[in-house]
């Protein structure tokens, strides 16, 4: 079901012209920044990739790509869902080396999104994935990752300020690290989203970690595909959004399954078929390079940045109608 909310309190800090901007000089710094702090260099990516590759982003399993057949090469693409698995072949086909890495500006669609203030059909982000060492696969090399991560938003922050005083949102630099087994010891009776919302309240910066496994609980935290995060790696970054007075995931990210852990979470997640594909194949036969990697929301970094109550005031997509006439109500421009 789809869903809106509104603070009455809630008043555009840009409009117009001004908006768009800003949204620019977000793209762009952030851009430079993310290239800076993590070796970065930029590529291009695909809108689509073919269905039989194995290459798509399956997300919590469920979801439909959109799909059509392409006659003249006799095959069906799909519309990617993200670049989680297409950017390690990347690097292995581009000739990366040891530490560097790539990312590319990402379109997707996805279909089956239930929307509401932070949710589009249309999502757009910065993919990226840089390759690592056996030794480099531990927590202290994903937390130094994270804190290059949220530095590099923190400076941009600061420096859209100073271009457009009328913005007064603040964010952190304090990260705080927590498994996602911690959130549910401390609040079993809440919901994962309910969880995420109450630390990140406290913190402000969070970084909620090891998700896609069961917890205690026999639940997982979240959805995660078994076969580009482990589980055992990985995680969410937060921030809080004032204005709508909730925890808002801005990256998911982690170190990227080997031929063990894809092994063993491909079993668990009853998910075998897919060591026929060609990617998968690949991997459990150690041809490609470990990485850690993971997506950057543009439009979510945009309306935290900004300080927006919805995300279609930073991105044109298509909404339901109670959406459209809750946000006429409010004065609210959706691109």
């Amino acid at each position: 079901m789809n869903r809106i909310y509104i603070p009455e309190t809630y008043t555009p800090a840009l409009g117009g012209y001004d908006l768009q901007c800003a949204i620019g000089y977000i793209k762009h710094s952030f851009q430079a920044e993310l290239e800076r702090s993590l070796r970065l260099k930029r590529v291009s990516a695909p809108l689509f990739v073919s269905a039989d590759s194995g290459l798509n982003d399956d997300l919590s399993g469920t979801e439909r790509p959109v799909s059509f057949d392409i006659p003249a090469i006799g095959k069906e693409g799909q519309i990617v869902h993200s670049l989680a698995k297409w950017k390690r072949l990347a690097l292995k086909r581009y000739g990366f080396q040891m530490h560097e890495g790539l990312y590319a500006d990402m379109n997707a669609v996805r279909r089956d999104e239930a929307l509401d203030n932070l949710h589009s059909v249309y999502v757009d982000q910065w993919d990226w994935e840089k390759i690592i060492s056996r030794d480099d696969r531990n927590m202290d090399f994903l937390y130094a990752t994270v804190r290059s991560i949220v530095n590099a938003v923190c400076n941009v922050s600061e420096a859209l300020k100073r271009e457009f005083p009328q913005i007064g949102v603040s964010l952190s630099r304090d990260i705080a690290f927590v498994s996602s087994q911690e959130l549910e010891d401390r609040w079993p009776d809440l919901t994962p989203e309910e969880r995420e919302s109450a630390f990140v309240k406290e913190h402000k910066t969070a970084f909620i970690t090891q998700i896609g496994g069961a917890l205690k609980s026999g639940k997982p935290h979240g959805c995660r595909a078994p076969d580009y995060d482990d589980w055992q790696l990985n995680g969410d970054l937060f921030f809080w959004h004032e204005a709508l007075g909730c925890a808002l995931e801005v990256s998911s990210m982690g170190i990227r399954v080997d031929e063990k852990s894809l092994d063993r979470q491909l079993t668990i997640a009853g998910c075998d078929y897919r060591r026929a594909f060609p990617f998968h194949k690949m991997l459990l036969a150690g041809e490609l390079p470990l990485t850690v990697g993971g997506g950057i929301g543009q439009s979510r970094l945009c309306m935290l940045m900004i300080g927006c109550a919805h995300i279609g005031e930073v991105q044109a997509s298509l909404w339901d109608e109670n959406t459209l006439s809750v946000c006429r109500e409010k004065n609210i421009h959706l691109l």
